[in-house]
């Protein structure tokens, strides 16, 4: 299991070419990467992303490029020299214009546009691809790295957190049955206080019977326990998982809220509400971290 946030670093230089390649990544719902590469290498963008597709499943992926070559063949640079004449022709016609002392240097003359100008040397983009390619997988394996380690984290925090889950949901199976039985006390309770200040024995008892399974129809949560245990089970199967899961945990916490809202919604017991109420605000924590896995 992954986060989706990390940062990765690869460097790679042959043949006196040096590629360094920075990833950085936060949660998105799907893969959307912003590459930042020098111009010249614009037609190798589309093999980056397929390797970023390859391995990387979710996320915001900010890629910096940055390109040295060391190499002796560092391109030719070249001076204008009918844009140098022309510069200083015109500066010095100025000097004598306004009266002021020619003090021109080449140094500064050379920093006017156009006057020195310069050709890069022409790349092998094969030979560069596959420089590039290995700074940008030992990046990734970099990234990785990281977006592992905080995966295993949040695995951990996940397990507690869902056996604390199951902790409420077993209290709630212990008191539920205890619930209808309690109302039925109750409400035969009520009828013959109600029967004694009537003076009368003409107690319905098909009535009450038929009252007490209507109740016990509307408050029944059997069927929402049993699909939290299921729920549970398969969230702890899904975190062992050697692949991407963070789409399905997000729609098995779905599941688990839904849950939980309808025992609270169902429930005429103080103790089951308080419990149903402890394991939304748990399923709510757990919902905020599955952002960020991928």
């Amino acid at each position: 299991m992954k986060s989706m946030t990390g940062f990765g670093r690869g460097e790679c230089e042959k043949l006196g070419r040096q590629f360094t390649v920075e990833i950085k990544t936060v949660n998105h719902r799907y893969l959307e990467p912003n590459i930042r590469m020098p111009h010249q290498f614009q037609a190798l963008e589309a093999s980056i992303r397929a390797i970023m597709k390859e391995r990387i499943a979710r996320g915001k992926a900010d890629v910096s490029i940055r390109y040295t070559n060391h190499s002796d063949d560092q391109g030719t640079v070249w001076v204008n020299e009918t844009k140098l004449s022309e510069y200083v022709t015109a500066l010095r016609k100025a000097a004598e214009n306004v009266g002021l002392t020619d003090d021109l240097a080449l140094s500064k003359v050379l920093n006017l546009p156009g006057v020195v100008e310069s050709e890069m040397a022409e790349e092998d983009l094969e030979e560069i691809k596959v420089i590039l390619t290995e700074a940008l997988d030992l990046a990734i394996n970099d990234l990785d790295a990281m977006r592992l380690r905080e995966g295993e984290t949040l695995k951990l925090d996940f397990k507690s957190k869902l056996d604390e889950l199951e902790e409420h949901v077993v209290e709630i199976e212990k008191i539920a049955p205890r619930v209808v039985e309690g109302y039925k006390t109750r409400l035969y309770e009520r009828m013959d206080q109600y029967l004694d200040k009537a003076k009368t024995q003409q107690l319905d008892e098909g009535r009450l019977e038929t009252e007490v399974t209507l109740f016990a129809d509307r408050c029944c949560i059997d069927e929402e326990l049993t699909r939290l245990h299921s729920h549970i089970k398969q969230y702890r199967q899904l975190i062992e998982k050697k692949e991407p899961i963070g789409r399905q945990l997000d729609f098995l916490t779905q599941e688990l809220n839904r849950e939980s809202n309808t025992i609270a919604s169902k429930s005429n017991d103080l103790e089951i509400t308080r419990h149903a109420l402890a394991m939304k605000n748990i399923v709510e924590k757990i919902r905020e971290q599955i952002q960020n896995i991928e």
